[in-house]
């Protein structure tokens, strides 16, 4: 017997991420403007730019209210610097941090409990914190270290954001 298929209007595509606050987004841009992007290059749009913490995927609406409570995790602020370029091979050009803070380690442990907490399962590779800066960007030249500014992060937040012609943030946890 065959599964019922999930109506798509009773679905909503949600991740959690740190989202950056304004100076942090324009620092980010900055950093992105020092790429030589290809004209083919799915630039990411500066309000869009983040970092994400776990891909939920598809999720029932009706599950949203539970989400919003059981991930309302304890986290400590920390530093982010990302100063990292780097064109993946799958043509993803991203920004990583220097080094994973252990702040960050928790925030994405603590969540990834909360998450199977409530049977929803996480990501099994291993987590690549990164800030995407373009897709289809095969030919784009990263600056090199001597052209990076390191971006300052100070994380003091986390969200839960929907995907759907752009994004939206369901929730914002400090």
């Amino acid at each position: 017997m065959q599964k019922p298929q999930q109506n798509r209007e009773n679905l909503s595509r949600l991740y959690l991420a740190l989202w950056p606050d304004q100076e942090t987004q324009n620092r980010l841009q900055s950093m992105r403007h020092t790429w030589s992007w290809p004209k083919n290059a799915a630039v990411v749009k500066p309000e869009s730019l983040h970092l994400t913490l776990h891909f939920l995927g598809d999720v029932e609406n009706r599950r949203i209210p539970e989400l919003v409570q059981g991930l309302n995790v304890t986290m400590q602020p920390f530093d982010l610097i990302m100063n990292r370029p780097q064109l993946w091979p799958n043509g993803v050009a991203v920004l990583k941090p220097h080094s994973i803070p252990t702040g960050l380690s928790q925030l994405h442990a603590g969540l990834d409990a909360a998450l199977r907490g409530m049977g929803i399962i996480t990501e099994a590779r291993t987590y690549r914190p990164h800030v995407t800066f373009a897709r289809n960007a095969e030919q784009a030249i990263p600056p090199t270290m001597k052209q990076v500014q390191p971006v300052l992060w100070t994380v003091k937040s986390y969200a839960l954001v929907k995907s759907h012609n752009g994004y939206t943030i369901v929730q914002h946890y400090e």
